[in-house]
């Protein structure tokens, strides 16, 4: 991968790379925008040749000679000539006009796939990525990336298509009419063609800076969005105004370096072809007063040379959008380029049809931080059915085995089981339908109380659904909301308590109806009545099924049927509730984290 600091000259061939999957399924439509594009610029070369009849005409009414036949001008003649421009004109607009709307059309649906491809890739990418990713700067790639490619591809790419080939079509034309005058049009083609790579590499680079900085900024108004509480309970306004103050100016002045390298573009390239179309005129003239052209020709000639050097200046334009488009191109290929570490086998092992539930760490090693290890050699058997509850110290490494159990990341070292079979060795999606998680902050997503419970199972009846939102109490809330269960979720679940938010989390694990229950902390931070309602609901819950709860509550754990300490990655005690030394480990824990606030207090 190129270094974010130097441009690289495949970048609009990675860009195209991400495009070209998704080119087939839209194949005749672009051939079909690229057919109108090809006779719009018959429709270009024929358009001027009305003009040089009518001038060549009226100069020989006027009695000058020549030097070759024609005819006069006549009402006849003008006419038709007029009829003739109109028609050529109106036949370009409609092929331009079809042109844009099939381009138009292609580009969004291949955008379009490309943006849920990305999101896909970014869905199937494990928590490891996610934990150092910057949510903002991601979302950015997905939405205003992608777009700025969409953008490009109709309001650059395809007129940059139309103006090289109108070009080429020019400047044969103008070949045939006089070789000398081509001459000239070809010269400042290709100081033009000398002068715009190194432009073009220089506003890529300022590009790629401008949209860092844009990432960077959607970055730190998501993270303070997000945290409004905690900017309000501390007085942090001014300082992430600060921040958002300069990245917003890092911002601006990369973009306006981008700009202003295009704009410079942009007027040399109106110069050259200023000098250019002088340079035509005096020889043309010269020309005519010779008898090598007519007048007409030289009309036709410099009709053709501004339609010829039109596409120079589009050229710069377009290319100023296309590198721009660039930059956002490889941004969106770094993406995808990220390889999943979480993967399902070529050839899965099935499960058998009846997935008991056992679960098994066996001499599992893992780190996050290479030499500071979470787990270390942790092994622990949890049979069928039992519940176990998971008490230790926070960083511990309790966290952790439940998200090996969901596979979300591998171990180092080992390996984690269900069933006596390898995680790794299994389908993810059929390894995640056998387990249900409840999280200490309960996740819901924009829909109603009803779409929330059905994630659990997308298929559930609506008899189904209710049942569990009974299950779970969810019910006894929902009766008083406005729409009952249809009742709309804000963002994030903010209209609703803490315990309300939980009992959804907890009625979609009863949908889920899986043989694997996986909690975590699922009481913390509730008042003691929802923290009696959700133990209630998760005592039910658990039953006939394998569970897993990471606690802090002495209470919680007591209410397992083993009880497992992990301090330091390890287990250092395993036994019955009754026998297990609580009060010792939540003393310590709680005591550690006073010496963790004063420590951060004096710092």
């Amino acid at each position: 991968m190129a270094s974010r600091d130097t441009l690289s000259p495949s970048a609009l061939r990675r860009t195209l790379g991400l495009l070209r999957p998704h080119l087939p399924g839209q194949r005749l439509l672009l051939a079909g925008g690229g057919g109108l594009l090809l006779l719009e610029v018959v429709f270009r070369i024929l358009e001027p040749w009305p003009t040089k009849l009518v001038v060549d005409a009226v100069t020989r009414s006027l009695g000058a000679d020549l030097g070759e036949p024609g005819p006069t001008a006549g009402v006849q003649l003008l006419l038709a000539c007029a009829l003739a421009a109109v028609s050529i004109i109106g036949l370009r607009a409609v092929c331009n006009f079809g042109a844009t709307v099939a381009f138009a059309l292609g580009g969004s649906r291949i955008a379009t796939a490309l943006r849920a491809r990305a999101f896909d890739h970014v869905q199937s990418l494990s928590r490891t990525f996610h934990g150092t990713a910057r949510s903002g700067d991601t979302v950015q790639r997905l939405v205003a990336d992608v777009g700025r490619l969409q953008e490009a591809a109709v309001s650059a790419g395809m007129p940059l298509l139309v103006n090289v080939v109108t070009l080429i079509a020019m400047l044969g034309v103008i070949t045939w009419l006089d070789p000398v005058i081509a001459v000239v049009a070809l010269a400042a083609v290709v100081l033009f063609a000398l002068s715009s790579p190194r432009s073009s590499s220089r506003i890529t680079h300022a590009s790629r800076k401008t949209r860092r900085s844009e990432g960077d900024l959607a970055n730190i108004a998501q993270e303070t969005l997000a945290g409004m509480t905690h900017v309000h309970a501390y007085g942090m306004e001014e300082d992430r105004a600060q921040h958002f103050r300069g990245s917003n100016a890092r911002s601006l002045k990369d973009g306006v370096q981008a700009k202003r390298l295009a704009a410079g573009l942009e007027r040399r390239t109106d110069v050259l072809v200023g000098v250019a179309t002088a340079a035509v005129l005096f020889i043309g003239g010269l020309r005519v007063v010779q008898g090598a052209m007519t007048p007409g020709d030289l009309v036709i000639v410099l009709t053709y040379l501004k339609t010829a050097m039109k596409p120079l200046r589009d050229m710069a334009k377009y290319t100023g959008r296309i590198a721009r488009a660039a930059a956002s191109g490889e941004r969106v290929a770094d993406l995808l380029d990220v390889t999943p570490d979480i993967t399902s086998p070529a050839e899965p092992t099935p499960l058998p049809r009846t997935v008991r539930g056992e679960l098994e760490w066996r001499d599992v090693d893992l780190s996050f931080v290479p030499g500071v290890p979470v787990l270390d050699r942790f092994s622990l058997h949890v049979p069928a059915g039992q519940q176990v509850a998971l008490v230790g110290p926070s960083g511990s490494g309790k966290s952790t085995l439940v998200a090996l159990a969901l596979r979300l990341v591998d171990p180092d070292q080992g390996s984690v089981r269900l069933d006596g079979i390898d995680l790794r060795r299994l389908d993810v999606g059929e390894l995640r339908a056998q387990t249900a998680l409840v999280q200490q902050e309960a996740v819901l997503f924009t829909g109603t109380v009803e779409d929330n419970i059905r994630h659990g199972r997308p298929g559930a009846t609506d008899a189904e659904v209710a049942r569990a939102a009974r299950l779970a109490g969810v019910d006894e809330f929902t009766r008083a909301l406005p729409e009952g269960m249809r009742t709309l979720v804000t963002e994030r679940g903010g209209s609703l308590s803490g315990g309300q938010r939980q009992r959804i989390s907890l009625a979609r694990a009863f949908l889920r109806d899986a043989p694997v229950l996986l909690l975590d902390e699922p009481t913390t931070g509730l008042d003691p009545e929802n923290v009696e309602l959700v133990s209630r609901a998760i005592e039910q819950l658990s039953r006939g099924r394998t569970c897993l709860v990471v606690t802090h509550d002495a209470q919680t754990a007591r209410r397992a049927d083993r009880v497992v300490v992990v301090e330091g990655g390890r287990v250092t005690w395993d036994g019955p509730p009754q026998d297990a030394p609580l009060e010792r480990v939540l003393e310590e824990e709680t005591a550690g984290a006073g010496e963790q606030t004063a420590l951060r207090s004096v710092s």
